[in-house]
């Protein structure tokens, strides 16, 4: 399916802002090329355009919620926004949360859109993650692998093998 997009949003000079570059590029080196995969640094408007000719759009991000450090989180955004209680940790005015609502007021939203985010500890300037977000990466890219299972209606996909090498 090559109308299959997923992104990887962060920076990874802001601690675990990084997760979401840090994860697509685990995905990238063990894909077979069927999914499309990007890094992006979360600026709305270049995700809008971004969107652009996908039926299907994966978003990987550091989140903000009152839940530990470390939870993964997967919300299925293609009808719904982003809860208020949650927010993308995003330096941009206008973001990720932003961008979804835009391109479904203008009709530019893809017709599937999940994003899979990881609560961050820290957003300070730094590199590397936080343990709490050292330990969520398997169960991150469990949940993003049986979605790509699905959406690419049983393909082959198989992203988990050595799971463990994958360090920040």
């Amino acid at each position: 399916m090559h109308d299959l997009l997923l992104i990887g949003i962060g920076n990874e000079f802001r601690s675990d802002d990084a997760i979401g570059i840090l994860a697509a590029r685990e995905l990238r080196r063990r894909s077979n090329g069927s999914v499309r995969i990007l890094e992006q640094g979360g600026e709305g408007t270049a995700l809008i355009e971004t969107f652009q000719g996908a039926s299907a759009v994966l978003l990987i991000d550091a989140v903000a919620s009152h839940d530990p450090p470390g939870t993964v989180l997967r919300l299925d955004l293609s009808q719904t926004g982003l809860p208020a209680s949650l927010t993308c940790a995003s330096s941009h005015a206008f973001g990720v949360a932003e961008a979804i609502e835009l391109a479904r007021a203008l009709g530019r939203l893809p017709k599937r859109v999940i994003l899979y985010g990881t609560v961050g500890k820290s957003f300070e300037p730094g590199i590397g993650l936080s343990d709490p977000l050292v330990r969520a990466i398997p169960e991150l890219l469990q949940t993003i692998d049986n979605d790509l299972h699905t959406l690419t209606a049983g393909g082959t996909l198989d992203f988990l093998s050595g799971i463990a090498t994958l360090d920040a």
